[in-house]
């Protein structure tokens, strides 16, 4: 067997480890509570207070302004500075939950004000308060748009939790780092990385692809009963 293949499948179990222990749980934690989190900064812009429109204005051009390396090296090497003490995981949910929740709040804000005027009118004239028409009326409406978009930040996301290495998360590509410290083989490792990365790439665009036409076929359904 040549050597580089007997490296990348000894090497292939402890990547798919730091895969399932780090990078998995990393990105669907951090794209759960940056959606969250860019709902309300979008609900926040379109419906709240002007006071409370300028901070998630701020919040969002000072995440969407800088470089996410940037700003997961200030939560995790910057913030003890100042007394607050982070370990590399925590510091690397937050930093990613932010940076997605600033982008995901301008696809969620984008997609609800898609949704006509007269969807609004329609949900009042039958009873409904804003909060019932909201969750009832707009978000499923406004949820067909933002789909697309919303899945390739969570592809994107998946190859950019790599970045954690450099807070000392290990991760799949830190793990792919250590194993190159002890081999002196960059190459192979690299790409053996890389093709796992593009692995899952794979499987999630094939979701999102099935995911688009479900909701394709529900909104031609929406747009048949109007």
């Amino acid at each position: 067997m040549p050597h580089w293949l007997q490296l990348m499948l000894d090497s292939l179990p402890t990547l798919l480890w730091a895969g399932v222990k780090f990078t998995i749980p990393l990105t669907l934690l951090s794209f759960a509570f940056g959606l969250t989190l860019g709902l309300i900064t979008a609900v926040t812009r379109l419906f709240a207070a002007k006071p409370l429109v300028m901070i998630a204005r701020f919040y969002v051009w000072v995440i969407r302004g800088t470089p996410l390396l940037v700003q997961l090296f200030v939560i995790f090497y910057g913030l003890p500075s100042i007394g607050i003490l982070l370990d590399a995981f925590p510091a690397a949910l937050i930093g990613f939950t932010l940076n997605i929740g600033a982008y995901s709040s301008e696809i969620i804000r984008a997609a609800i004000s898609s949704v006509p005027k007269g969807q609004w009118e329609a949900a009042y004239s039958t009873g409904m308060n804003w909060n019932q028409a909201m969750r009832r009326t707009i978000l499923p409406q406004a949820a067909r748009v933002a789909v697309p978009p919303l899945s390739n930040t969570f592809i994107s996301l998946v190859k950019d939790t790599s970045l954690a290495a450099a807070i000392t998360v290990p991760e799949l590509f830190q793990s792919a780092q250590r194993i190159v410290a002890t081999t002196y083989e960059p190459l192979i490792l690299y790409i053996e990385a890389a093709l796992i990365y593009l692995a899952l790439s794979s499987v999630l665009s094939n979701l999102q692809s099935r995911l688009e036409t479900r909701f394709g076929r529900y909104g031609g359904m929406l747009e048949a009963n109007r």
